[in-house]
């Protein structure tokens, strides 16, 4: 994919990206322990361990904090629309296979 010249290369604030960092680290290390603390014993209480992984989704607003760590992300774009109406971030993510029914999930990296 092509990007615009004025997205090649982006600044970001430091402390926005260790703020960033310090999101993304209470989240993984957070969704991690949760997962080792029903390591030995996931079959037994895998309803107890879903519970607490959704329980601590909603509670901790991961949602949010996901919806806030974009927004500081896209702040630095040029967000200038191309000949197909779209700018580089709509095209970079046209493609992505969204959960869309019961079962989905994606075993696709992009970094």
């Amino acid at each position: 994919m092509q990007l615009n010249i004025n997205n090649e290369k982006i600044t970001y604030n430091g402390e926005d990206i260790v703020n960033i960092l310090k999101e993304i680290s209470f989240i993984l290390c957070s969704l991690h322990d949760i997962g080792s603390c029903y390591a030995n014993c996931i079959d037994e209480k895998r309803r107890e361990y879903e519970k607490e992984t959704t329980d601590f989704i909603d509670n901790s607003h991961i949602c949010e904090r996901l919806a806030h760590i974009r927004s500081k992300l896209t702040e630095g774009f040029d967000l200038t629309l191309g000949d197909d109406d779209m700018d580089d971030l709509e095209r970079a993510c046209q493609h992505i296979n969204y959960w869309k029914k019961l079962g989905d999930s994606s075993n696709e990296f992009w970094v």
